[in-house]
């Protein structure tokens, strides 16, 4: 009788484990997850056509996909913003961030108004986070579309998956790759304007 009691707890206990496995392996976040968030995003990307950082009713919208750090960073940049409009109060004076005239799911100039998009692929990560990458496109027929990438980083933040970052991938005119993260400090040290030649402290 103890034999089969102590059977039983053995054959209890190892379901109870391959159970929690299971479960864990459900938890983790597949591609399709990514790409499905990044997609959500960029539906609202091309509907509003957000130029520089979104504010108000169109922030609100945003914001549940944007990772607590990013939301941050753009906090931070808009503090620095202030800090510069205090250091030069001259209304002629134009800002000196890239990041105001740019779609920061897009990029900047020609890039800001992209009329398309498709998931061109999904990329795992060692750390865990996934590399979405977006493929944008712009027509003036009738010239042929004008087609650039760039690449959403998603990240699982307290249960539920939230872009992170944007990679302004190098593609045409962009000779060099960025980071939306880049542009939000550049020229800053947390919420202090200090210039792109001044060193950042810390």
């Amino acid at each position: 009788m103890k034999l089969l009691r102590y059977l039983a707890l053995i054959q209890l206990a190892t379901t109870l484990s391959l159970g929690q496995a299971a479960h864990q392996r459900e938890s983790a976040s597949p591609p399709g997850e990514a790409e499905a968030l990044v997609r959500r995003v960029y539906k609202q990307a091309l509907a509003l056509h957000p130029i520089g950082i979104p504010t108000g009713p169109e922030m609100n919208l945003f914001s549940p996909y944007l990772s607590k750090a990013l939301l941050r960073k753009i906090d931070l940049f808009l503090a620095c913003y202030a800090d510069w409009s205090r250091q030069n109060p001259d209304p002629k004076l134009k800002p000196p961030f890239g990041v105001l005239e740019s779609g920061i799911f897009s990029g900047d100039d020609d890039h800001s108004s992209p009329q398309a998009f498709d998931i061109a692929g999904v990329r795992l990560e060692k750390d865990g986070s996934f590399h979405v990458t977006v493929r944008l496109t712009y027509q003036e027929p009738p010239s042929s579309p004008w087609i650039w990438r760039v690449a959403a980083i998603v990240v699982r933040e307290k249960g539920r998956l939230v872009v992170n970052d944007v990679v302004y991938l190098k593609d045409s005119p962009r000779e060099v790759e960025s980071r939306l993260t880049s542009a939000l400090a550049y020229g800053c040290s947390t919420t202090h304007w200090i210039g792109y030649g001044a060193r950042k402290k810390g």
